[in-house]
């Protein structure tokens, strides 16, 4: 509670209502269900649905993960995605929030969907999201999810191999690139099998979010909203 107590954008008020939106946030999460459907003990339904969109469009979901996301073990770093099916409801974003295409949210083999991108720690613990359409590939946000992060060792599959996104892990963030090459490279590179088996550390997380079941299918028109949710998770994660 005490990132709530001094964020000056947050209004405690009653200490008792806070929680009991924070736990109708939480529930919404796990369950999956409609907003309309969240418990009356938790309070009205509309109520914390606007308050959720309006921490959301503030960045005080994120900014409580960068408050949890501290002393990482950037020994390693471990990224790799993972897609999401989207519900029929997803679709149709309003033209002021720049209509459905700016919603990261495209078509791949398994349909309608959205992908994470994701950057783990040496621990497994988050460090860093992107979001895009489901047929974007995972060597495209390589880069972006590395960017500003400094560390031993990058492990990833066979999909983050390429010349450009090696000469940026070994100049830019100062890390052995433990990638496999792909069958179609003429000239193969060597990398520490070993070492390559820490990839189940990203996995896990992977597994993890995906117990929740607002996660595991996106229901959300806006990316920001279903961000809101990845970023409330994984600040948990960081707590246990």
């Amino acid at each position: 509670m005490r990132f709530f107590y001094q964020h000056p954008g947050v209004y405690i008020g009653q200490g008792i209502k806070f929680r009991y939106f924070i736990a109708g946030v939480f529930w919404i999460m796990r369950t999956g269900a409609p907003w309309r459907d969240v418990p009356e003990r938790y309070g009205q339904w509309n109520s914390i649905y606007q308050r959720y969109g309006r921490w959301c469009d503030r960045g005080i979901w994120a900014e409580l993960f960068a408050y949890f996301a501290q002393e990482p073990d950037l020994e390693w770093l471990i990224p790799d995605s993972t897609i999401i099916r989207a519900h029929p409801c997803a679709a149709g974003a309003p033209k002021r929030r720049g209509g459905q295409d700016s919603q990261a949210l495209g078509r791949s083999k398994g349909g309608f969907s959205t992908k994470i991108h994701i950057l783990v720690d040496g621990l497994g613990n988050p460090l860093d999201f992107v979001l895009t359409g489901g047929q974007r590939h995972d060597k495209t946000q390589g880069t972006v999810l590395l960017q500003g992060f400094k560390g031993a060792y990058v492990i990833a599959d066979k999909a983050y191999d390429s010349d450009d996104l090696i000469d940026f892990i070994l100049a830019e963030v100062g890390a052995i690139p433990v990638i496999p090459p792909r069958s179609n490279r003429t000239e193969p590179r060597d990398y520490d099998t070993y070492l390559y088996k820490a990839r189940y550390l990203v996995e896990c997380f992977i597994n993890k979010i995906k117990w929740r079941r607002r996660l595991f299918v996106r229901y959300e028109k806006l990316d920001s909203r279903y961000l809101g949710f990845l970023y409330f998770a994984s600040a948990l994660i960081w707590i246990q």
